[in-house]
């Protein structure tokens, strides 16, 4: 059972790492570790309060780009309607885009789900995967810094995808089940080396979180009314900690990505990694 000043701390760090591509699991599995709180990182409830607070982030998600949603919602119950994805029907092609790119995640996330929920007690482990997120984001940042363009959001460039490339982020999204490694970075990674600019794939990134984390939230936030709903009211002050905090990193990034680059986390990446297995092993 995790205290309504750890719910706090970890809420506010889950909506902030969330967003930004420093891993939000690997925070909040390494910093409960470093601070050595007697917390089950791998218990059922544990894992549901994770939830509740990555169901907040995708919420104030979902109110940041409603315009959008509702454009591809509609896109999409057009398409089933007219048995097509029409050439020039930019948010039906962009629906379907995001459903291939969250079928990876989604079936290795449930096939795999025990095994996943085990490795956040491995505080170890998820230290080195963090080091290793910082030059993934590097290298993909050098290999597309040769000869890349930006340009403005523009949801066309996102439909303009192919099929190949949305289960090529989809895959790199799926890295992102293990603690350590980024959803972010490793969907704005496969943005990237797809072409996008950084604009574009930040924005696709954020895009393809909602469905994912909505999808996460339906299965596991039921787990918090067992045992008589014990931990709920952490829980729920995590979640609103977190959707604060997301709300100011989204501001902050979709402007960030639309001169800067991913340099900056892989840094910080190779830097908090190494500094926590230093610390672990002592």
């Amino acid at each position: 059972m995790i205290t309504y000043f750890q719910a706090i701390v970890l809420g506010l760090l889950q909506g902030f790492a969330e967003l930004f591509p420093i891993s939000s699991l690997g925070q909040t599995v390494l910093i409960p570790a470093l601070l050595g709180w007697p917390v089950d990182r791998s218990s059922v409830a544990f894992v549901a309060f994770l939830v509740l607070t990555h169901l907040a982030t995708a919420l104030v998600l979902l109110g940041f780009f409603w315009r959008d949603w509702l454009g591809i919602i509609g896109g999409v119950l057009r398409s089933l309607k007219q048995h097509e994805i029409r050439a020039d029907d930019t948010y039906a092609k962009l629906g379907w885009l995001l459903i291939v790119s969250t079928i990876p995640a989604g079936l290795l996330g449930l096939l795999f789900e025990e095994r996943l929920k085990q490795l956040f007690a491995a505080a170890t482990l998820v230290a080195a995967v963090l080091v290793l997120n910082g030059p993934m984001l590097y290298v993909v940042e050098v290999l597309r810094s040769r000869g890349a363009t930006e340009g403005a959001h523009d949801d066309g460039k996102l439909a303009a995808l192919s099929w190949i490339q949305a289960v090529i982020i989809g895959i790199t999204q799926c890295f992102a089940l293990i603690p350590g490694f980024s959803r972010t970075g490793l969907t704005m990674s496969g943005g990237l080396a797809c072409g996008l600019s950084h604009e574009n794939a930040v924005r696709y990134s954020f895009l393809l979180a909602t469905p994912i984390i909505l999808a996460a939230a339906v299965l596991k936030v039921p787990d918090l009314f067992t045992n008589g709903g014990a931990g709920l009211g952490q829980a729920v002050v995590g979640a609103l900690c977190a959707g604060g905090t997301a709300f100011l990193s989204i501001r902050f990034l979709l402007k960030y990505f639309e001169t800067d680059t991913l340099k900056p986390f892989a840094y910080y990446c190779i830097g908090a990694g190494a500094a926590a297995l230093l610390y672990l092993a002592l």
